[in-house]
Protein backbone atom coordinates (compact mmCIF):
# COMPACT_ATOMS: atom_id res chain seq x y z
CA UNK A 1 0.00 0.00 0.00
CA UNK A 2 1.63 3.64 -0.95
CA UNK A 3 1.74 6.39 1.86
CA UNK A 4 -0.65 8.39 -0.49
CA UNK A 5 -3.37 5.76 0.33
CA UNK A 6 -2.56 5.61 3.99
CA UNK A 7 -3.40 9.35 4.73
CA UNK A 8 -6.69 9.57 5.74
CA UNK A 9 -6.50 13.01 7.01
CA UNK A 10 -5.28 16.51 5.54
CA UNK A 11 -4.03 19.70 7.61
CA UNK A 12 -4.11 22.61 4.70
CA UNK A 13 -1.66 25.73 6.22
CA UNK A 14 -1.95 28.81 3.49
CA UNK A 15 0.93 30.96 4.14
CA UNK A 16 2.62 34.54 2.83
CA UNK A 17 6.07 35.10 4.31
CA UNK A 18 5.30 32.80 7.46
CA UNK A 19 9.04 31.24 6.68
CA UNK A 20 9.54 31.46 10.99
CA UNK A 21 6.62 29.63 11.75
CA UNK A 22 6.97 26.90 9.42
CA UNK A 23 9.37 25.03 11.38
CA UNK A 24 7.64 25.27 15.11
CA UNK A 25 4.59 24.73 13.64
CA UNK A 26 5.38 21.43 11.77
CA UNK A 27 7.00 19.99 14.62
CA UNK A 28 4.06 20.56 17.12
CA UNK A 29 1.49 19.17 14.89
CA UNK A 30 3.37 15.81 14.49
CA UNK A 31 4.54 16.22 18.22
CA UNK A 32 0.91 15.99 19.18
CA UNK A 33 -0.08 13.44 16.96
CA UNK A 34 2.63 11.53 18.18
CA UNK A 35 1.20 11.35 21.47
CA UNK A 36 0.14 7.95 23.35
CA UNK A 37 -3.30 9.20 23.80
CA UNK A 38 -3.87 11.11 20.28
CA UNK A 39 -6.69 10.06 18.75
CA UNK A 40 -5.26 10.13 15.63
CA UNK A 41 -2.34 8.31 14.30
CA UNK A 42 0.26 10.52 13.00
CA UNK A 43 1.20 8.45 9.70
CA UNK A 44 -2.31 8.85 8.67
CA UNK A 45 -1.73 12.53 8.15
CA UNK A 46 -0.38 15.07 5.98
CA UNK A 47 0.20 18.55 6.06
CA UNK A 48 -0.02 20.82 2.99
CA UNK A 49 1.41 24.70 3.08
CA UNK A 50 0.17 26.71 0.12
CA UNK A 51 2.41 29.34 -0.04
CA UNK A 52 1.87 32.93 -1.82
CA UNK A 53 5.06 32.93 -3.46
CA UNK A 54 6.84 34.11 -0.26
CA UNK A 55 10.72 33.41 -1.44
CA UNK A 56 11.32 33.71 1.76
CA UNK A 57 12.93 30.20 2.58
CA UNK A 58 9.92 28.17 2.98
CA UNK A 59 10.75 25.98 0.32
CA UNK A 60 13.99 25.34 1.68
CA UNK A 61 12.55 24.84 4.98
CA UNK A 62 9.44 22.29 4.20
CA UNK A 63 12.49 20.17 2.17
CA UNK A 64 14.66 20.22 5.47
CA UNK A 65 11.59 19.19 7.20
CA UNK A 66 10.56 16.27 4.22
CA UNK A 67 14.04 14.98 5.06
CA UNK A 68 13.80 14.49 8.19
CA UNK A 69 10.67 12.26 8.40
CA UNK A 70 8.03 14.67 8.44
CA UNK A 71 4.96 14.37 5.79
CA UNK A 72 5.12 17.86 4.94
CA UNK A 73 4.80 19.18 1.20
CA UNK A 74 4.29 22.39 -0.25
CA UNK A 75 2.30 24.13 -2.94
CA UNK A 76 3.72 27.57 -4.08
CA UNK A 77 1.00 29.55 -5.94
CA UNK A 78 2.73 32.62 -8.34
CA UNK A 79 -0.72 33.59 -10.36
CA UNK A 80 -2.76 33.65 -7.29
CA UNK A 81 -2.91 35.15 -4.42
CA UNK A 82 -5.53 35.15 -1.17
CA UNK A 83 -6.71 33.24 1.86
CA UNK A 84 -9.81 31.61 0.65
CA UNK A 85 -8.38 30.76 -2.84
CA UNK A 86 -5.23 29.25 -0.92
CA UNK A 87 -7.14 27.25 1.47
CA UNK A 88 -9.74 25.87 -1.93
CA UNK A 89 -6.73 24.94 -3.20
CA UNK A 90 -5.48 23.04 -0.57
CA UNK A 91 -8.51 21.03 -0.54
CA UNK A 92 -8.18 19.98 -3.85
CA UNK A 93 -4.92 18.78 -3.63
CA UNK A 94 -5.92 17.06 -0.17
CA UNK A 95 -5.10 12.71 0.05
CA UNK A 96 -7.17 12.88 2.97
CA UNK A 97 -11.12 12.63 3.40
CA UNK A 98 -10.87 14.82 6.54
CA UNK A 99 -9.64 18.36 5.94
CA UNK A 100 -8.24 20.49 8.66
CA UNK A 101 -7.34 24.50 8.03
CA UNK A 102 -5.38 26.42 10.28
CA UNK A 103 -3.07 29.37 10.40
CA UNK A 104 0.78 29.22 10.46
CA UNK A 105 0.81 31.51 12.85
CA UNK A 106 0.67 29.49 15.36
CA UNK A 107 -2.32 31.26 17.17
CA UNK A 108 -4.67 27.96 16.00
CA UNK A 109 -2.54 25.81 18.52
CA UNK A 110 -1.18 22.51 16.89
CA UNK A 111 -1.69 20.63 20.23
CA UNK A 112 -5.24 20.58 19.22
CA UNK A 113 -4.87 19.51 15.88
CA UNK A 114 -5.63 15.33 16.78
CA UNK A 115 -9.20 16.35 18.51
CA UNK A 116 -10.07 18.75 15.90
CA UNK A 117 -9.73 16.12 13.39
CA UNK A 118 -11.15 13.24 15.51
CA UNK A 119 -14.32 15.30 15.34
CA UNK A 120 -14.92 14.97 12.09
CA UNK A 121 -17.21 12.16 11.21
CA UNK A 122 -19.83 11.12 8.38
CA UNK A 123 -22.27 12.61 10.40
CA UNK A 124 -19.98 15.69 12.13
CA UNK A 125 -19.15 16.94 8.57
CA UNK A 126 -17.77 19.95 9.70
CA UNK A 127 -15.70 21.18 13.10
CA UNK A 128 -15.22 24.11 14.09
CA UNK A 129 -12.12 25.60 16.64
CA UNK A 130 -14.85 28.15 18.45
CA UNK A 131 -12.91 30.75 21.53
CA UNK A 132 -16.92 30.87 22.56
CA UNK A 133 -16.84 27.47 24.35
CA UNK A 134 -17.18 27.10 27.99
CA UNK A 135 -14.07 27.63 30.34
CA UNK A 136 -12.22 30.07 27.11
CA UNK A 137 -11.18 33.42 28.10
CA UNK A 138 -12.10 34.68 24.13
CA UNK A 139 -8.80 36.70 22.51
CA UNK A 140 -7.37 37.26 25.83
CA UNK A 141 -4.01 38.08 25.00
CA UNK A 142 -5.41 40.61 21.85
CA UNK A 143 -5.51 44.25 22.31
CA UNK A 144 -9.40 45.63 22.71
CA UNK A 145 -9.57 46.81 18.59
CA UNK A 146 -8.87 43.60 17.84
CA UNK A 147 -11.28 41.98 20.56
CA UNK A 148 -14.15 44.47 19.23
CA UNK A 149 -13.36 43.79 15.34
CA UNK A 150 -13.98 40.11 15.76
CA UNK A 151 -16.96 40.99 18.43
CA UNK A 152 -18.55 42.75 15.76
CA UNK A 153 -17.68 40.78 13.00
CA UNK A 154 -19.44 37.74 14.81
CA UNK A 155 -22.38 39.39 15.53
CA UNK A 156 -22.98 40.32 11.72
CA UNK A 157 -22.64 37.04 10.87
CA UNK A 158 -25.50 35.55 13.16
CA UNK A 159 -28.62 35.53 11.36
CA UNK A 160 -26.13 33.47 8.62
CA UNK A 161 -25.24 30.47 10.76
CA UNK A 162 -26.03 29.10 14.32
CA UNK A 163 -22.19 27.98 14.79
CA UNK A 164 -20.49 30.06 17.58
CA UNK A 165 -17.51 30.88 15.99
CA UNK A 166 -17.43 30.95 12.22
CA UNK A 167 -14.47 33.73 12.21
CA UNK A 168 -12.02 31.63 14.18
CA UNK A 169 -10.51 30.31 10.68
CA UNK A 170 -9.77 26.92 12.56
CA UNK A 171 -11.85 24.41 10.98
CA UNK A 172 -12.51 21.31 9.14
CA UNK A 173 -14.71 19.55 6.77
CA UNK A 174 -14.94 16.52 5.38
CA UNK A 175 -14.74 16.24 1.65
CA UNK A 176 -17.75 14.54 0.61
CA UNK A 177 -19.51 18.05 1.93
CA UNK A 178 -16.45 20.41 0.26
CA UNK A 179 -17.48 19.01 -2.89
CA UNK A 180 -21.35 19.91 -2.32
CA UNK A 181 -19.69 23.46 -2.29
CA UNK A 182 -21.22 25.54 -5.29
CA UNK A 183 -19.85 29.23 -5.73
CA UNK A 184 -17.52 29.57 -3.42
CA UNK A 185 -16.11 32.88 -2.82
CA UNK A 186 -11.91 32.93 -3.58
CA UNK A 187 -11.95 36.70 -2.70
CA UNK A 188 -13.65 36.56 0.95
CA UNK A 189 -11.64 36.88 4.38
CA UNK A 190 -13.68 33.98 6.05
CA UNK A 191 -13.34 30.92 3.81
CA UNK A 192 -14.96 28.44 6.45
CA UNK A 193 -18.47 31.02 6.85
CA UNK A 194 -18.89 30.87 2.78
CA UNK A 195 -18.37 27.16 3.19
CA UNK A 196 -20.96 27.09 6.24
CA UNK A 197 -23.07 28.46 3.70
CA UNK A 198 -22.70 26.90 0.78
CA UNK A 199 -21.92 23.57 1.21
CA UNK A 200 -25.54 23.86 3.58
CA UNK A 201 -24.21 21.96 6.59
CA UNK A 202 -26.69 21.20 9.08
CA UNK A 203 -26.41 22.09 12.38
CA UNK A 204 -26.67 19.49 13.96
CA UNK A 205 -23.76 18.14 11.43
CA UNK A 206 -21.40 20.85 12.71
CA UNK A 207 -18.85 19.68 15.66
CA UNK A 208 -17.33 22.27 18.20
CA UNK A 209 -14.44 22.39 19.78
CA UNK A 210 -13.14 24.91 22.51
CA UNK A 211 -9.90 26.55 22.20
CA UNK A 212 -8.02 29.79 22.96
CA UNK A 213 -5.74 31.93 20.59
CA UNK A 214 -2.32 31.49 21.11
CA UNK A 215 0.29 34.70 20.44
CA UNK A 216 1.81 35.00 17.00
CA UNK A 217 4.81 34.01 16.91
CA UNK A 218 6.98 35.66 13.93
CA UNK A 219 5.73 37.50 11.17
CA UNK A 220 2.86 40.50 11.30
CA UNK A 221 -0.64 40.24 11.54
CA UNK A 222 -2.67 40.44 7.79
CA UNK A 223 -5.55 42.11 9.45
CA UNK A 224 -5.91 45.32 7.66
CA UNK A 225 -8.73 47.52 5.98
CA UNK A 226 -8.69 46.16 2.74
CA UNK A 227 -9.64 43.06 4.66
CA UNK A 228 -12.02 44.27 6.58
CA UNK A 229 -13.76 45.81 3.39
CA UNK A 230 -13.24 42.41 1.77
CA UNK A 231 -15.33 41.04 4.67
CA UNK A 232 -18.25 43.59 4.37
CA UNK A 233 -18.27 42.45 1.07
CA UNK A 234 -18.53 38.64 1.44
CA UNK A 235 -20.95 39.49 3.92
CA UNK A 236 -23.51 41.46 1.38
CA UNK A 237 -23.17 38.39 -1.02
CA UNK A 238 -23.72 35.81 1.70
CA UNK A 239 -26.71 37.53 2.91
CA UNK A 240 -27.81 37.46 -0.96
CA UNK A 241 -26.98 33.66 -1.82
CA UNK A 242 -28.81 33.02 1.48
CA UNK A 243 -31.91 34.64 2.02
CA UNK A 244 -32.71 36.41 -1.87
CA UNK A 245 -35.31 33.66 -2.71
CA UNK A 246 -36.76 34.96 0.53
CA UNK A 247 -36.38 38.81 -0.52
CA UNK A 248 -38.49 37.68 -4.25
CA UNK A 249 -41.01 36.06 -2.12
CA UNK A 250 -41.43 39.36 0.19
CA UNK A 251 -41.41 41.98 -2.59
CA UNK A 252 -44.40 39.46 -4.44
CA UNK A 253 -46.07 39.46 -1.25
CA UNK A 254 -45.99 43.26 -0.91
CA UNK A 255 -46.86 43.61 -4.59
CA UNK A 256 -49.75 41.25 -4.31
CA UNK A 257 -50.96 43.12 -0.96
CA UNK A 258 -50.87 46.02 -3.34
CA UNK A 259 -52.63 44.66 -5.50
CA UNK A 260 -55.48 44.24 -3.96
CA UNK A 261 -55.77 47.24 -1.96
CA UNK A 262 -55.47 49.34 -5.22
CA UNK A 263 -58.89 46.61 -6.23
CA UNK A 264 -60.39 47.37 -2.91
CA UNK A 265 -60.00 51.16 -2.98
CA UNK A 266 -61.13 50.90 -7.18
CA UNK A 267 -63.58 48.91 -5.81
CA UNK A 268 -65.20 51.21 -3.06
CA UNK A 269 -65.19 54.45 -5.45
CA UNK A 270 -67.48 52.45 -8.38
CA UNK A 271 -70.90 53.04 -6.15
CA UNK A 272 -70.64 56.50 -5.58
CA UNK A 273 -69.52 57.14 -9.17
CA UNK A 274 -72.44 54.99 -10.25
CA UNK A 275 -74.78 56.69 -8.31
CA UNK A 276 -74.08 60.02 -9.62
Amino acid sequence: MSTRQTIHYSVIVPAYKENGNIRPLITRIFTALKQYDSPVPAEQVEVIIVDDNSRDGSVENVQALQHEGYNVRIIVRTTERGLSSAVVRGFQEAVGDNMLCMDADLQHPPEYVPTMLAALSPSATFVLGTRYGKGVEMDKDWPLYRRVISAGARLLALPLTTASDPMSGFFGVRKEAFLKARGLNSQGFKIALDLLIKAKIAPDAIAEVPFSFGVRAEGESKLTGKVMIKYLEQLGELYWYKFSSLLVVLVVFIFVILVLLARSFLGSLEPASQHK
